[in-house]
């Protein structure tokens, strides 16, 4: 990404059109003159081997031109049911052409174009451009031919039982994967484009009816403000439209289930759907929601809300494990039976190290260990993960480097921050682990007991598009709560979640939170 130097504009660029040309002003209409047609289209394409140019005679009157680009078009159809068809019908008009074409040839999607920058966006984007010489507009033939891989298993979010289908990179294919599910007009998706140059296609999709009218509008006023370079991944735009930022906690979530994105909707969400990745970005999110899996709704409600449980207590525990061992060994020695401290200090007698550091050592490791084994191949980076944590832990309790309790804290701290559900939540922990881990080992339980109140005051001053991070929890909503710490039968589920309509609004000449994006 260091081409870019930066997504924003820079001073030097504020007059640069969004698609440059060094001799026509492309908001212009389409000439009636093809010649002049041809080279505006072919200065801007210059030096474009893929982009072709194919002129020929509709009949023997009329001159046309067909642009298209190598490998994003159906050279095919475009043979069959456009070059060749036209060369044989007898047209003395072009209106003629397009009678033609929309009532002959039916499987073509025929489109009026009127100026050169909607041209230009069309060929790049792999459709193919019909010119016909004393006509004013040209014609989108909706040809486009793009490679994308099958629809597969999201491998970031795996389960046992549930749909075993996940979105993909074609935004095409998404939707129609919602619409599938959804089988009702009250789906509403709309279309825009954001980037300057990528001109990525970016949909919000909603239920009518459902979904609050105050957070829907929110979703589009952030979304129209964004003013970048590229859009090559949703992260992009769930950076440039969260409310805060700095705060290491997610307030949009992302998922390539659709099952999942289905049931957000039906909650009355707003999902984000970008061309070019398979992660699509839900909003307003509450904290519950990232320890909720997809999977809670497929099972028993009592196996669920045990499962629940058992996420919410590991989830504590790989927050604060390593950091409470700190503070307890180093500060409060005697708030651990004497048996248990005996063996804590024996297994400490040939360690140079302090308890803070040696932890620190271990969890810097640990992540070591996980991040390799994510870049790694697959075939090999389970065993190495495995493996390399395993002989880095016993090598560094044989080497006298740590002690045998700390590895084993840490150990169970990885295990236990692999339950979240949520990667983005899970990254959060990750991080937040290393401040409390050395406030703790510097002032001990004080420092452990503010750190985790801090953290509690953050939460609660945190809002997703309005809506308050911490709901249903606080405020408190008795009748939201069946979702939240259990799993409710389903003959009980009676309402939708409420979506807050206090949307948090900052003034314009803050750059943080939803008002960034644009030019500063």
């Amino acid at each position: 990404m260091r081409g870019f130097r930066g997504f924003r504009r820079r001073k030097d660029e504020r007059k640069t059109p969004v698609i440059p040309s060094t001799r026509e002003d492309l908001k212009v209409s389409i000439y009636r003159d093809l010649e002049k047609n041809h080279r505006v289209m072919k200065d801007l394409f210059e030096r474009c081997y893929d982009v072709n140019f194919r002129i020929f005679r509709i009949g023997k009157e009329i001159e046309a031109e067909i642009i298209y680009v190598d490998n994003m078009a159906h050279i095919d159809e475009i043979n069959t049911h456009i070059l060749t068809p036209l060369m044989r019908k007898s047209c003395s008009r072009p209106e003629e052409v397009e009678e033609f074409l929309r009532e002959e040839l039916p499987a073509v999607y025929v489109k009026p174009v009127e100026t050169f920058d909607e041209c230009a966006r069309l060929v790049s984007s792999g459709e193919p451009v019909l010119f016909i010489d004393g006509w004013r507009r040209a014609l989108n033939l909706g040809l486009r031919q793009l490679e994308k891989r099958a629809v597969s298993d999201p491998e970031g979010e795996p389960v046992i039982r549930g749909p075993k289908e996940g979105f993909i990179e074609s935004a095409q294919t998404n939707t129609a994967l919602l619409r599938r599910r959804i089988q009702s007009p009250q789906l509403k998706l709309e279309e825009m484009r954001l980037g300057r140059y990528t001109q990525t296609r970016v949909i919000i999709a909603y239920m009518e009816g459902i979904v609050n009218e105050s957070v829907l509008d929110e979703v589009k006023r952030r979304l129209e403000r964004i003013d970048v370079d590229a859009v090559l991944e949703s992260g992009v735009i769930e950076e440039l439209i969260e409310d805060n930022p700095y705060s290491p906690f997610p307030q949009i979530h992302f998922t390539e289930r659709v099952d999942a994105v289905c049931a957000d909707l039906l909650s009355g969400r707003v999902a984000i759907i970008t061309d070019g990745t398979p992660d699509v970005l839900v909003a307003p999110v509450s904290f519950p929601a990232f320890l909720q899996a997809t999977e809670d709704y497929y099972l028993r409600s009592i196996y669920a809300t045990a499962v629940r449980w058992l996420r919410y207590l590991l989830f504590f525990f790989s927050l604060v494990a390593p950091s409470f061992y700190v503070a307890t060994i180093s500060f409060h020695p005697e708030a651990v039976p004497t048996e248990q401290l005996f063996t804590f200090a024996s297994s400490r007698e040939r360690i140079p190290l302090p308890t803070i550091v040696e932890t620190v050592l271990m969890e810097l490791a640990f992540e070591a260990v996980r991040e390799a084994g994510l870049r790694l191949p697959k075939l090999v980076g389970s065993a190495v993960t495995i493996v390399g944590a395993l002989i880095i832990g016993e090598a560094a309790v044989t080497a006298g480097i740590v002690s045998a309790p700390v590895v084993i804290v840490v150990a169970l701290t990885g295990i236990a921050s692999f339950t979240i559900p949520r990667y983005s939540l899970g990254f959060a922990m990750r991080v937040l682990r290393f401040p409390l881990l050395l406030i703790s080992g510097a002032f001990g339980m004080v420092g452990f007991s503010l750190s985790l109140i801090a953290l509690v005051i953050h939460l609660a001053s945190l809002r997703s598009f309005g809506m308050p991070y911490l709901s249903p929890i606080a405020p408190f909503r008795p009748k939201q709560m069946k979702d939240v710490f259990w799993r409710t039968f389903w003959w009980k589920m009676g309402t939708r979640p409420i979506q807050s309509t206090n949307i948090h609004r900052q003034a314009p000449d803050q750059k943080p939170g939803p008002e960034r994006g644009g030019e500063h």
